[in-house]
């Protein structure tokens, strides 16, 4: 299924059903009061969140979702049966906007999030509701309220533990193919991640993080730019960014150091709190560099950066070095949580 991250619809409630005027017609009763039943209430809009939805695709082709009205009164004090409630599916890490004012309504991120996004109209009463003392056959009824209706934005922001930055061909989506079950296509020429991928790294039986992988970022990826920015939205929920970089690209006119400045300048015009989140330095592709000028090489690299952060080498391609990245992220995750719950307490 194709992937989209962005769709716009049209939700509206059900209609309140009307209340209704009768008496009683009985044989043995010839001063028969009023016995109008109440209309239905109507059915609301409800967005809930579903784990087994990963995309907005469908709302592109079926935008108009609409909730059953309720049934208007009949005698003999029959109420009207309430309309149908309408549950919509969507994935996890949706945000719901209002269209008109653009508004945020809504964040649905954990399983099961129910949000409440168009009301149904309340029910219109029958004519017994009128009746007094000094108004014995009412005539009046009232009319059931328009459900409310209004035009969403949804955007879907994917939900993981670890988003990878870099260049296309850095190899982010080699080393999720490497370290979890997901398989993103892998080429030998830039872009060929279109969408973001996302994957499970368990570390063991009890252990485990979801790690999200986006197009590679370009020069004038802010200003839009390639699909990198187009999906940057989607590293914003994550605790971490591993930053890649080829030490040793085939073609590239950048040398691995100008091609890391470009990411970090990219994502500084972008956001300020993209570029705030921890990020941790991953030299890929060191398989391509000899033994004996390996470590000079990738000195080089992080002295020209005056990187001072956690470093870490590996071939995703060779899974050299994967180990040991994962184990330090789980355990960064770890004390972040913790830490987390401390401040909380």
């Amino acid at each position: 299924m194709r992937f989209v991250d962005e769709a716009e619809i049209r939700v509206e409630a059900g209609n309140g059903g009307s209340g209704i005027a009768t008496f009683r017609r009985e044989k043995y009763i010839p001063m028969g009061g009023p016995d109008g039943g109440d209309g239905g209430d109507g059915g609301s809009v409800y967005l809930v969140a579903v784990e087994n939805v990963n995309t907005l695709a469908d709302f592109r082709y079926n935008s108009l979702h609409k909730a059953q009205s309720g049934q208007k009164g009949m005698g003999r004090d029959c109420t009207g049966r309430k309309g149908e409630d309408l549950y919509i599916s969507v994935p996890t890490g949706t945000l719901v906007y209002e269209t008109n004012t653009d508004e945020k309504i809504g964040d649905l991120i954990n399983v099961g999030d129910t949000l409440l996004v168009a009301k149904g109209g309340f029910h219109g009463l029958g004519n017994t509701r009128f009746k007094s003392s000094v108004n014995r056959t009412p005539q009046q009824f009232s009319k059931g309220k328009p459900g409310e209706a209004r035009t969403l934005k949804l955007e879907l922001m994917v939900i993981a533990d670890v988003g990878l930055l870099g260049m296309p061909n850095a190899g982010k989506s080699s080393l999720i193919r490497s370290v979890s079950s997901a398989k993103p296509k892998v080429a030998d020429y830039p872009f060929t991640t279109l969408h973001p991928n996302l994957g499970v790294v368990r570390v063991d039986d009890l252990r485990s993080f979801v790690i999200a992988d986006i197009p590679g970022v370009i020069e004038g990826a802010a200003e839009g730019a390639g699909l990198g920015l187009q999906f940057l939205k989607h590293l914003s929920r994550t605790g971490l960014l591993l930053h890649m970089v080829d030490v040793k690209p085939y073609e590239s006119l950048d040398t691995p150091v100008e091609s890391a400045r470009k990411i970090t300048h990219e994502i500084e015009k972008w956001s300020d709190d993209l570029a705030r989140k921890p990020r941790w330095l991953v030299l890929n592709k060191i398989d391509r560099l000899f033994e004996d000028e390996a470590e000079a090489h990738c000195k080089s690299i992080v002295d020209e950066l005056k990187w001072t952060g956690p470093l870490f080498e590996i071939s995703a391609l060779k899974k050299q070095g994967t180990k040991e990245l994962m184990y330090a992220i789980m355990d960064f995750l770890d004390q972040s949580k913790q830490e987390k719950s401390s401040e909380q307490e």
